[in-house]
């Protein structure tokens, strides 16, 4: 480090700036007169250090990769805090002979608000917004939490006092509910893993955090005056420790973690490209993204099918809806591909359809990996009532062996385990523990049934086994609720 002459004077420049000079003279004492020719200056360049703050999450890649971020979100709500009371002292009451009549007018309209008993009802701070979080039918994801994490409940309004208690005083105004709608099948998580809701219908809520109370007000008198006050009410000021009473509670923070299940009563199931969006449009309204491209589908897409029509008026009773999952790989379990944020979708599923592209070189193989990987993530997905779709039979290739693989297929598990609606019991959101059991072990599927839904192939008898199935899964459930009540 080079070392500066004793006389010399210093420029600090920051940048293109400089901010001060600063003269390095000879530790002598300096005069008013003393001469300054002969010094050099020196200029030192300075690169200011900047602290380093968290990098904001760049709002475009929500915009880019949605399906990374619409199912999972953490975020921070915090309730209003109470408004203040107020520290009063009653008006001064000097008697007045010659306006006696005035006087008692005075009191008839300036009269204290008393309770029941006779005392005193003083005013008090007003109360702190509570936070609530409900389940909305017109949110479909969670991507709006991403650029906004915090939301805030409004504080309590303060005593609106100058000091002197009269009847016109009132209590603070209640801060309003702060109301946050999330998307139909959010479970409401502390950040630490408790649980706190599952919003699974249209309307639940829960109150996440409440608005703090607000500050009562207190009465303050010289001290001949205290012990008649305390006749007419118990909010008396008695020493500068009971001002803390006057100010209103803090609200309520909470970190909280927010997770989409959608709710679907039908989950289409598949390797990518086999068909499932295709088949989501074909029978429903729903308008996926179609392409000849695998994965295609990068978030689950809704579509709702309609009832039975041979079952008169109540068709519209068993009106179900079906999401479409985006394609599994092997390996989806352990997070490759996509398909480990999409497998928590399917625990509110009755039935599973699988989508099995029939024109593949091994589409057996196809179909066991998919059961594979669904057994290694929970095998109750197993143990639900499924069928099997087998895709594009309009090809050569697939129309060929269609009744070979319907039947080897069909064989594929034991019809002698019990079929039903498991769907009710949810376990968290991690993956079940592995089991013993082979995908021989686990039921059959309820049909197997050969389609072309590009072509419009039999999809009407499709739709029989779907509905049929899911009756047998209503059927399962009416069952079942007797034998859990006793």
């Amino acid at each position: 480090m080079a070392t500066l002459p004793s006389s010399s004077f210093l420029s600090l420049q920051f940048g293109n700036d400089k901010l001060f000079f600063a003269h390095l003279l000879p530790k002598r004492c300096c005069h008013r007169n003393d001469s300054y020719d002969g010094l050099t200056p020196y200029t030192v360049k300075c690169r200011v250090t900047r602290s380093k703050e968290a990098t904001p999450v760049n709002s475009s890649s929500f915009i880019r990769e949605p399906h990374k971020y619409f199912d999972q979100v953490i975020i921070t709500v915090r309730s209003g805090d109470g408004g203040h009371g107020a520290i009063l002292s009653l008006p001064n009451q000097r008697s007045d002979k010659s306006k006696g009549k005035d006087k008692d007018k005075t009191r008839k309209k300036s009269s204290y608000k008393r309770d029941f008993d006779g005392s005193l009802v003083l005013p008090s701070g007003g109360h702190g917004g509570d936070v609530v979080i409900y389940a909305d039918e017109g949110k479909h994801s969670l991507l709006e939490f991403h650029s906004k994490g915090r939301f805030n409940a409004k504080r309590g309004g303060n005593v609106d006092a100058m000091g002197v208690l009269t009847s016109q005083l009132h209590d603070g105004f209640a801060a309003p509910t702060l109301r946050i709608p999330v998307p139909v099948g959010t479970v409401v998580k502390h950040k630490r893993g408790k649980l706190l809701a599952d919003l699974a219908q249209p309307g639940d809520e829960v109150l996440i955090a409440r608005g703090g109370l607000g500050g009562i007000s207190l009465l303050e008198a010289p001290d001949h005056r205290r012990k008649r006050l305390m006749a007419l009410t118990t909010n008396v000021l008695r020493d500068d420790n009971d001002k803390v009473l006057v100010f209103g509670q803090p609200g309520e923070e909470v970190s909280l973690d927010l997770i989409l299940r959608i709710v679907a009563d039908v989950g289409l199931v598949g390797l990518p490209n086999a068909g499932k969006s295709t088949l989501l449009a074909a029978i429903t309204n729903a308008k996926p993204e179609i392409a000849d491209y695998p994965f295609t589908t990068l978030m689950p897409n809704l579509g709702r099918l309609d009832g039975d029509p041979t079952l008169g008026a109540a068709m519209y009773s068993s009106e179900a809806t079906m999401a479409d999952l985006p394609g599994l790989i092997e390996g989806a379990h352990l997070g490759k591909g996509l398909g480990r944020n999409f497998l928590r979708h399917l625990r509110r599923t009755r039935l599973l359809v699988h989508v099995v592209d029939a024109a593949t070189e091994d589409p057996v193989n196809d179909y066991r990996t998919i059961k594979d990987e669904l057994r290694m993530y929970n095998p109750e997905y197993l143990e639900r009532p499924y069928i099997v779709v087998l895709n594009k039979i309009d090809l050569p290739e697939a129309r060929d062996r269609l009744s070979s693989l319907t039947e080897e297929i069909s064989r594929i598990g034991n019809d002698k385990v019990n079929n039903g609606d498991k769907s009710g019991k949810e376990r968290e959101d991690h993956p079940a523990p592995k089991t013993d059991k082979e995908i021989e072990d686990y039921p059959a599927p309820l049909a197997v049934v050969g389609v072309s839904v590009l072509k419009g192939i039999r999809l009407n008898e499709m739709l029989k086994e779907i509905r049929a199935a899911l009756k047998k899964c209503g059927d399962s459930n009416e069952a079942l609720e007797p034998s859990e009540r006793r």
